[in-house]
């Protein structure tokens, strides 16, 4: 199931063939526009600033393997110093407003970007090759998913390299490492997220507890327990820092706890 809602929603991100228009499909309003294109009146991007590299968590969404249209897409798990050279395209009112492949809400005049592989989100320098010019972009959605395509910029980025006039460029992307800073409280307030990680779902209350005090034990890490329709669910956290998350997550995996999977609720 997840295969398949990962695969649907990369075709409805935005820059996949175009799927048969389905009109129960909520995201369907973007295929009434029988080709994609620029703003009536387009807004001049000149103040527009590019992308500030800073350390950010990997979304909860849009970073597992997947596969679309028969073909494998791994997402890059180390990409310090990743490069790739090739064709850009861009995309522009068609998904304007709609959401991206990690939950946001896609802004054509955002320095943004999507890519198929890159860990979401990243950074990339835009190098277009036809003219010299630079961008940096955030990469927040997947795609292109048309052969020899790379990378689809949002119209701002690709105002700023020139493309819109070409429609397609040769370009170069260079990843843009950026360390996790040391400070914790300076990332913090980056992500105003905390994550959990639930573990098992009972009907008795006192068998979640039962369970809470031994995840706690075994897992050396905080529990909670919410209850819902009549479920006692019983989960590790709150958790602030996502990589430690994971990290539990894969541990609690590797201990038979399959099922187990991250929540994603904003810090209160």
């Amino acid at each position: 199931m997840r295969i398949f809602l990962l695969a649907l929603t990369l075709v409805l991100a935005g820059c996949a063939s175009e799927p048969p228009v389905n009109k129960d499909e909520p995201n369907a309003g973007r295929y009434q526009i029988d080709s994609d294109i620029a703003p009536h009146v387009p807004i001049s991007v000149e103040h527009v600033e590019d992308a500030h590299p800073r350390y950010e968590p990997k979304s909860l969404y849009g970073n597992k393997d997947y596969t679309l249209l028969g073909k494998d897409y791994p997402i890059v798990k180390e990409p310090k110093g990743f490069t790739q050279e090739g064709k850009s395209s861009w995309y522009g009112k068609k998904f304007h407003g709609h959401k991206t492949s990690n939950g946001e809400v896609y802004d054509m005049y955002s320095m943004s970007a999507a890519h198929k592989t890159l860990p979401i989100p990243s950074y990339v320098k835009v190098i277009n090759k036809d003219n010299g010019k630079t961008a940096i972009v955030r990469v927040n959605d997947r795609g292109p998913f048309h052969e020899g395509r790379i990378i689809d910029l949002s119209f701002a980025a690709a105002t700023k390299l020139d493309v819109i006039k070409t429609g397609t460029a040769n370009v170069k992307i260079e990843y843009i490492s950026v360390d996790k800073p040391k400070n914790s409280h300076e990332w913090h307030s980056i992500d105003p997220n905390q994550y959990y990680i639930q573990m098992v779902a009972l009907k008795s209350e006192d068998g979640a507890k039962k369970a809470a005090e031994k995840l706690q034990k075994q897992f050396n890490s905080p529990t909670n327990i919410i209850k819902s329709n009549s479920v006692y669910r019983v989960r590790l956290g709150p958790f602030l820092d996502r990589d430690i998350a994971d990290g539990t997550l894969l541990e609690a995996k590797n201990n038979s706890y399959i099922s187990a999977f991250i929540i994603q609720e904003l810090k209160k």
